[in-house]
């Protein structure tokens, strides 16, 4: 059924109040799902805990021209709006698409009734930024519709390829043996269905991005009109200005004629310019200063300004640099996953040389060295006098090195072996560190942090990751070691499995999951975190941490509560006691707590984050070009340097030629094993120059130390024993 539009003549749309019904909607974690009643009217979905409630209280509104409408499994559909998710669940498949339907004909419409509201209502106006983004916008839908050519394209060959698969199968019907071409049908249906869905994930984002920008190039419309009229009112008030200066020159001429600037006005190139006095008469006379004037006059200011900051502030000049906070935007590259991960199916992603496009310009060692972002933390720790409160703090250090990844799907440059890196950032937080690629194949790096406000870390870590079909496991191997000056105490921990979800089909997102231990091996107290997995259907917070701080008695001190991206909290035990049975017949411990107290909050990500490969304000400096570094630090390496700048296609080259010289390198040295153990002679694998491999005396692993050197060779400038690795 169609209406006339009340506000819009000619326009005509379908009945909006065509769907009312009963709905289950998440409400906490204490009531779960609880039945409302739901209307949809006029591009609103409003709700009520019973029909009754119509005539006086709305429990709520939800906007669907700027909601996105997004369909669970078994029955359940999320619409987001406002950043506000609400999570709702029909009774039957049939009940959840009649209301899918619905709300999507409902967003339609609303969506053309603002796009009409917006050409003729008043546009507040728009920075100049907005033009840049104006261009990238039209740039993501230009790429957006190459990824619908090449879908189609690619759907068009495999449904023909399936049609002479299926017109085989039909000719050998009679045939007995015919399990190679039934195999070859399901394998080209299967590609079929994943080229399908790509279709209509590229038609969905392609649906997005034109939705959220169209009003934005209503306002960006508007601003240049209102710039063009500023512009042509400007340009006739300078007309009339040269006008009546005209006027007033023909008729005193003498007045003008000879009038020089004062010696030291103006620099001696502008000796045939011309200076009027304003006109009494002239309410708004725009003075036009020559560019030479200006010039001059800015030179002078800024010498006036050195000369006094010397005198006053000579001391404070070198007191702290300045970092940058910004990149240059990510290109918006496309890129056939699915063509190069296809065959990387179960084998070790490290041994797989990827393009550029799936990383981001930061090496592994500068990832291992982003751990520090809320080194702030082990600062208060090291000032604490209990070992159980300065646990909880610890433990927040370590749930905290996550946050940084929440929107990182992006894999970082896996380190040549030998490359290093260093952060030196003694005077803004009072510590340095250092890192060195120890082992190629498989990964290996070790990281040694000294601070001089009580503490030093250490860890050696290996990472296996694997690819399995749907998504990807990275696996941190081996220990962080965390001592404190004062006390002694130190902590041992490791880290937990990190996982990249839809590789083929979707949205990338990450999750982190598993068990920490930390263990205090000098007072023998514990904390156990546990991350608890996404799950859709769960009625747990998403990304939930929790953990228990004990003493060496097994005596419980301590809850902690948060998340891994957002926050921590710690609250001080009072009382336990014994509850009811748990779900497999245990019994639960039921703690009596203080109220919690906030140990770590994540910062406000910098503007732009979101074309800046999301990185964290710390994330940003990590790359920044610094004088007197090793050759071989990260910074230096050309690959991630071109990539960071957004030139890709050199990038790809120059990882390459890296790659190949690698390459080399290592048959290099496995010959010379091979030649010493034909002679005879011991053999001795590679060995990092600025680390030892030792025995750690707490955990009995073999592990690998900071030998020291590299400091004192940096200040020295003697970068003679590095390999050349660039």
């Amino acid at each position: 059924k169609l209406l006339p539009s009340p506000t819009l003549p000619g326009l005509h749309l379908p009945c909006l109040d065509a769907h009312k019904g009963w709905l289950f909607k998440w409400t906490n974690y204490l009531k779960g799902y609880q039945r409302r009643w739901f209307v949809l009217s006029n591009g609103l979905l409003s709700y009520y805990r019973t029909q009754a409630e119509m005539a006086h209280t709305c429990r709520g509104t939800i906007p669907l021209a700027t909601a996105h409408i997004g369909v669970g499994d078994a029955c359940h559909l999320v619409l987001t709006s406002g950043g506000r998710s609400y999570h709702l669940k029909a009774t039957s498949e049939a009940e959840c698409q009649r209301w899918v339907s619905a709300l999507q004909q409902a967003k339609a419409n609303a969506t053309v009734l603002m796009h009409h509201s917006d050409d003729s209502g008043d546009e507040a106006p728009i920075p100049h930024e907005e033009r840049a983004l104006t261009q990238g916008v039209l740039k993501t839908l230009a790429s957006k519709l190459d990824d619908l050519s090449t879908c189609n394209e690619l759907i068009g060959k495999h449904g023909a390829a399936l049609q002479r698969s299926l017109s085989e199968l039909e000719e050998l019907r009679a045939s007995n043996d015919n399990t190679d071409k039934v195999k070859a049908v399901n394998e080209r249906a299967t590609l079929f269905r994943i080229t399908s869905n790509a279709m209509l994930n590229a038609c969905r984002d392609f649906l997005d991005v034109a939705e959220s920008h169209s009003r934005r190039w209503q306002k960006a419309l508007h601003y240049e009109r209102e710039q063009r009229h500023h512009l042509e009112e400007t340009i006739e008030q300078l007309a009339k200005q040269h006008n009546s200066l005209e006027r007033a020159w023909r008729e005193n001429p003498s007045s003008y004629a000879g009038r020089r600037p004062q010696d030291g006005d103006v620099s001696d190139d502008n000796e045939e310019a011309e200076f009027f006095d304003a006109m009494e008469d002239s309410t708004a006379f725009i003075t036009v200063t020559a560019a030479s004037d200006m010039q001059h006059n800015f030179s002078s200011v800024c010498f006036y300004m050195f000369v006094c900051f010397k005198d006053t502030s000579t001391n404070h000049m070198q007191l702290r640099r300045t970092r940058r906070t910004r990149i240059p935007d990510k290109p918006n590259y496309s890129l056939n996953l699915w063509s190069i991960m296809k065959n990387c199916i179960g084998k070790d992603l490290s041994r797989i040389p990827m393009p550029v496009n799936f990383n981001e310009p930061l090496s592994m060692l500068q990832r291992l060295t982003e751990d520090l972002e809320y080194s702030e933390l082990l600062d208060r720790a090291a000032r604490c006098d209990s070992s159980l409160e300065q646990m909880c703090l610890v433990a927040a250090f370590s749930v905290s090195s996550y946050s940084t990844t929440v929107h990182r799907t992006a894999k970082p440059f896996n380190p040549l072996l030998g490359e290093t890196y260093e952060l030196d950032r003694l005077e803004e937080y009072g510590y340095r560190s250092i890192s060195e690629q120890i082992s190629h194949h498989p990964p290996a790096a070790a990281h040694h942090v000294t601070s001089q406000r009580g503490w030093t870390l250490w860890q050696h870590i290996t990472i296996d990751s694997k690819f399995r079909g749907k998504y990807i496991s990275v696996m941190p191997l081996g220990n962080i070691h965390l001592q404190f000056h004062s006390s002694g105490n130190h902590y041992v921990w490791s880290k937990v499995t990190s996982t990249v979800h839809n590789i083929i089909v979707g949205k990338l997102w990450i999750d982190q999951s598993g068990d920490i231990d930390i263990v205090n091996t000098t007072t023998k107290d514990t904390c156990r975190l546990k991350f608890s997995p996404y799950s859709y259907f769960s009625r747990e917070v998403p990304r939930k941490v929790t953990g228990v701080v004990e003493d060496r008695e097994g005596t419980a001190h301590y809850i902690l509560s948060g998340t891994w991206d957002d926050k921590m909290e710690s609250a001080k035990i009072v009382e336990s006691s014994q509850g009811g049975g748990g779900s497999e017949g245990k019994q639960k411990t039921v703690y009596q707590t203080l109220q919690p107290k906030l140990l770590w909050k994540k910062y406000p990500l910098p503007e732009n984050a979101e074309n800046m490969h999301f990185f964290s304000s710390l994330a940003l400096t990590l790359n920044e070009p610094e004088e007197g570094v090793a050759p071989t630090d990260s910074r230096l390496r050309p690959d991630q340097r071109l990539m960071e700048e957004g030139l890709w296609d050199e990038a790809n080259i120059q990882k390459q030629r890296l790659e190949e010289r690698q390459r080399q390198e290592r048959k290099k040295r496995e010959a010379q094993a091979n030649q010493a153990l034909e002679d005879g002679q011991d053999i001795e694998g590679y060995q990092p120059l600025w680390f030892d491999r030792k025995t750690d005396e707490n955990t009995g692993d073999a592990t690998y130390f900071y030998k020291g050197g590299y400091w004192e060779a940096k200040e020295r400038q003697n970068w003679s024993q590095c390999p050349r690795i660039f």
